[in-house]
């Protein structure tokens, strides 16, 4: 269901660039026609499918990493301690740093291969989750705390793990949410300093002003982005039922 969205989405957005080409007159220079962005999605399929896949790979890598760095850092920083709050005040501070300021950096000291691309992504995803996992490791439950303070059995463990259950749901849409990031951090660092993947792809279309290639690359970006995202919710509901059971 979510990828026939996508494609309706995608199709109705085709639909409104060629009917203003056709009201406004706009040349086949300018927004090319239907029929060569169809003949570039069919035909050359292999162009813009395998680099995407190659993003898809890193931006997976890249997601995983962001959010085991996030639930690090939310269980350090959940307390009220001088530590919590060194580690709340750090982990804040990184992110008002905007990513094109520190992609460069990022650039001059990895290079442009995998690793750039693979911490740029991480940096964007990670503080939206670190936000959440904060919020989510912070809220006692006290119902259900209470119990295992009374007995003598709170440890941090069991504390994180009953917030953990009991906010389940809103932590599998949090994570389902930023995978999306994830892709957006990958093709960020691939369009500014990258040889591989479909944001290289798409600065190659940028400086050849060929807009069917962008086009193009837009309906394979949304599609491994569809098939994460459905993959990602799978397994959150996966892990869901069998806790559950």
């Amino acid at each position: 269901m979510r990828l026939l969205q996508f494609l309706v989405i995608f199709f109705t957005f085709i639909l409104f660039l060629e009917g203003v080409k056709y009201g406004v007159g706009f040349s086949d220079y300018l927004i090319p026609p239907f029929f060569e962005i169809y003949g570039l999605i069919i035909h050359k399929w292999k162009d813009f499918f395998i680099p995407s896949l190659n993003t898809l790979l890193v931006a997976m890598a890249g997601h995983l990493l962001a959010i085991l760095l996030a639930a690090i850092v939310a269980f350090f920083a959940r307390g009220g301690s001088m530590l919590s709050n060194l580690v709340r005040t750090a982990a804040y501070n990184l992110q008002a740093y905007p990513v094109v300021a520190i992609a460069p950096l990022v650039f001059i000291f990895l290079g442009d291969g995998l690793a750039s691309r693979l911490l740029i992504a991480t940096i964007i995803c990670y503080f939206p989750l670190l936000l959440n996992l904060l919020g989510i490791f912070s809220e006692p439950v006290e119902d259900v705390e209470h119990f295992f303070r009374q007995t003598g059995r709170l440890d941090s463990r069991t504390e994180i793990t009953i917030r953990i259950f009991e906010n389940l749901d809103k932590m599998i849409t949090v994570i389902g949410g930023s995978s999306t990031l994830a892709m957006v951090g990958t093709i960020v660092a691939e369009f500014l300093a990258a040889t591989m993947g479909i944001g290289y792809v798409i600065r190659k279309a940028l400086y050849q002003n060929n807009l069917a290639a962008i086009v193009a690359c837009l309906l394979y970006i949304g599609l491994c982005s569809s098939l994460y995202l459905i993959g990602v919710e799978l397994l959150g509901k996966f892990i869901k039922k069998r806790l559950m059971a």
